[in-house]
């Protein structure tokens, strides 16, 4: 944000700066260079002298009153042939110096005029200029007044800017700040600007749209909710109706059968379990915060794992030391993890950890078909599966990593995945410093 205004400010001072250049260069095409009107009017007392006293004398008089110039004045005025003064006279005004106008030399402080163009002044006269120095010409006096003029011009501008764009800044401010919050989950945060404001139109939107994404995530875990607490009843029937029939029958081959519609009834058990879980996780706000020991946590949850053929290498050093936040969240995402390698992997599998820069780092590899580039983000997806994994007996739901990943960003944290050195697939927990 305050890159915007910063940008703002250096545009507008580039505006004034190139409105400068522009106004000298029109002003010196329309009606002459401003800067040698300055110096001409600073010279004004000798040009005076010059056209109003000296060349007012009679034709024998005009040199005795040159003389009486020189002898009260501090300028220098001196008789120098045409022809050195046509050298010395800056090239763009030799044709007014060769019509009889005064010229000045800003550079050297200086004036040059024709003395005669008919020799009518005294004999030779069309053949002498007048060179008049030390001039008292000062532009660095008059650029720093024209640079004050454009400073307080600028400021003018800049004031009225700056008092306008700061409740911009502050009402966009607190616009950012409601969107990081209503990001983070506070999806009652809601952006209060009076009516008078001038980015309230602005606000209202964003509260409408805030308003409109809140009702809609609330109906969706509403109904998730919901639909999963009451698919638990008719389950509950299915289970003890099967468990009756199975007592009941004693045929063999509808004993598989009623033995398949069983594990089917607990597949189902166990994703509405999941859906449950998922609902929960997008309504805890707050998070339960504790201290706890890492090194213990990350051990328990290894050892909670189910029997497998796959091995587990378990590297947690001791000495970890204690973490800040919702163990059993962290510890959950962390069993999904694992869940998943035992799933996948061939034969081997390993957790690890570390603790840097004052957060913690997880890893999970496994000795699996690892996950293919492309696919690396979509598998955070809820419902989500690879097509290799679509079989009933590894496929899962496609809801453990979404959970995980949900658990993980709950934290600040990030969950990413990379190839394993073991050949598979590479689950990293980075949790900042709590």
């Amino acid at each position: 944000m305050n890159r915007l205004f910063f940008r703002f400010f250096v545009l507008v001072m580039l505006s004034i700066s190139a409105a400068a250049f522009i106004v000298y260069f029109t002003i010196n095409r329309m009606y002459g260079d401003p800067i040698g009107s300055i110096a001409r009017n600073q010279a004004a007392a000798q040009i005076f002298l010059l056209e109003q006293y000296v060349d007012k004398a009679p034709a024998d008089g005009w040199l005795d009153r040159l003389n009486k110039v020189r002898e009260v004045s501090d300028v220098r005025f001196d008789l120098i042939p045409l022809a050195v003064a046509r050298q010395q006279v800056p090239a763009d005004a030799r044709a007014a110096f060769e019509r009889g106008e005064v010229v000045i030399d800003i550079g050297h402080k200086a004036l040059f005029r024709r003395v005669d163009l008919t020799g009518d002044k005294y004999i030779g006269s069309n053949e002498e200029a007048i060179h008049a120095q030390h001039l008292p010409i000062d532009i660095q006096v008059a650029l720093q007044m024209e640079a004050v003029r454009y400073l307080i011009v600028a400021l003018a501008l800049l004031i009225p800017i700056a008092v306008w764009s700061r409740s911009h800044w502050r009402g966009l401010q607190k616009l950012m700040q409601v969107a990081d919050r209503f990001g983070s989950g506070e999806l009652k945060v809601r952006a209060q600007m009076q009516p008078g404001d001038s980015i309230y139109p602005l606000a209202e939107r964003i509260n409408h749209m805030a308003d409109r994404i809140e009702t809609l995530l609330e109906a969706q875990r509403g109904l998730l909710h919901s639909v999963s607490h009451e698919i638990r009843t008719p389950i509950a029937r299915l289970e003890f109706a099967l468990e009756l029939l199975h007592d009941t029958v004693g045929d063999t081959v509808l004993e598989k059968r009623i033995g398949s519609m069983q594990d089917d009834l607990t597949e189902l058990k166990s994703l509405v379990s999941e859906l449950l879980g998922m609902a929960r996780l997008d309504s805890e706000q707050p998070l339960r915060y504790e201290t706890f020991d890492v090194t213990a946590a990350l051990r328990s949850c290894a050892n909670t794992l189910p029997p497998s053929t796959v091995s587990l290498d378990v590297s947690v050093p001791d000495g970890l030391g204690d973490y800040y936040g919702d163990c059993r969240l962290l510890m959950r995402a962390t069993g999904n993890l694992l869940r998943n390698a035992q799933k996948y992997a061939n034969g081997q599998m390993a957790l690890s950890a570390a603790r840097k820069l004052g957060g913690v780092t997880i890893v999970v590899d496994d000795d699996g078909a690892g996950i293919p580039e492309e696919e690396r983000e979509k598998v955070f997806e809820p419902f989500y599966r690879l097509d290799r994994s679509r079989d009933r007996n590894t496929g899962g739901f496609g809801l453990g990593l979404s959970i995980a990943s949900k658990a993980v960003s709950l934290h600040g944290g990030s969950l990413r995945i990379e190839t394993s050195p073991l050949g598979g697939a590479r689950f990293v927990i980075t949790l900042p410093p709590a």
